[in-house]
């Protein structure tokens, strides 16, 4: 059990490096998203960091950063697998969005930009 609690606790310090490093260099505002996610992966990486699990962590920090902002939220308690329900504290509205939409929509858009490690 305390094997669960350290790993725990060592991905939320990893997580929180993953956010410094990313609001830092995003604030320089000189590097596109693509390269930011890159470079942050690869400064996890230096720290003896998986890449498999430096990419989540990214991914998970990233997320939260671009979202940091925004006041809707999604509401787990009232989600299910296939319902997603979003609700916005400030006006009291609430959507309830079908997964599938959110696959077709947004996950599998040709638009849509997947960060991911890119090797030189």
């Amino acid at each position: 059990m305390d094997v669960v609690d350290e790993n725990a606790e060592l991905n939320e310090e990893l997580l929180a490096i993953a956010q410094a490093f990313l609001a830092r260099h995003e604030s320089e505002g000189l590097i596109d998203d693509q390269v930011l996610f890159c470079r942050a992966v690869k400064h996890l990486a230096c720290v003896d960091v998986p890449l498999h699990q430096a990419e989540k962590l990214v991914s998970h920090a990233y997320g939260v950063l671009k979202s940091s902002n925004d006041r809707r939220r999604l509401d787990i308690a009232a989600s299910s697998e296939t319902v997603a329900v979003v609700t916005d504290p400030a006006n009291g509205l609430t959507w309830a969005v079908p997964v599938g939409l959110i696959v077709k929509y947004i996950i599998n858009s040709p638009s849509n930009r997947k960060l991911r490690l890119v090797e030189p």
